[in-house]
């Protein structure tokens, strides 16, 4: 199988689009990306849950959209879905669901765990109640029936650390091995 189509199209989104601001917070998309990955890498070595974490938001840039850049917008603009179907399509669903998962991974970590908003952003405070805020009893049973809604619960622990403008990371070609080991499962 010749991965270097789907590999090429994730490396030209990044390098084309990765350098918009995330929104309000200090970093651009790549590197949010980028330390997603690594701290999915170094915490998990699975290679499937580093791609995940690296294309966790791609959605936010791969149809040129911009981000929002004030907290006076509704900030859910349902990125986790924009992106899925092409993830799934190319990755599979171990490493499609986690993305699609992610945001109400955070609305899920809110609920069980009241103390985890004070970990977030003031940014991700904002867009937590954009998307819907605490889940119900239903919702959080519904989330908990997902298959790979603890491997989305990891990933958004990444995703809330990976915003520190002066982190270091592995640059967006270390990973390329990941893609396409993933792609390569994928078939």
């Amino acid at each position: 199988m010749n991965c270097r189509p789907v590999t090429n199209k994730i490396i030209e989104i990044f390098l084309q689009q990765g350098n918009k601001r995330y929104g309000v917070e200090p970093v651009t998309q790549l590197q949010h990306a980028l330390q997603s990955a690594t701290l999915a890498n170094q915490e998990s070595g699975d290679s499937q849950l580093t791609v995940s974490a690296l294309l966790h938001d791609i959605g936010h840039i791969m149809d040129d959209a911009d981000i929002s850049q004030t907290l006076e917008q509704n900030l859910h603009d349902h990125h986790e879905h924009k992106a899925f179907h092409w993830i799934l399509r190319n990755f599979g669903s171990r490493v499609a669901d986690p993305v699609r998962l992610h945001v109400d991974a955070k609305r899920y970590l809110c609920t069980v765990e009241p103390d985890y908003i004070r970990c977030l952003s003031e940014t991700s405070v904002k867009s937590f109640y954009d998307q819907g805020g605490p889940m119900s009893f239903d919702e959080k049973q519904e989330f908990e029936s997902e298959r790979y809604y603890k491997e989305a619960i990891r990933l958004r622990r990444w995703d809330d650390k990976a915003k520190d403008p002066n982190k270091e990371t592995m640059n967006i070609s270390f990973f390329i091995p990941f893609i396409e080991d993933c792609l390569l499962k994928n078939k």
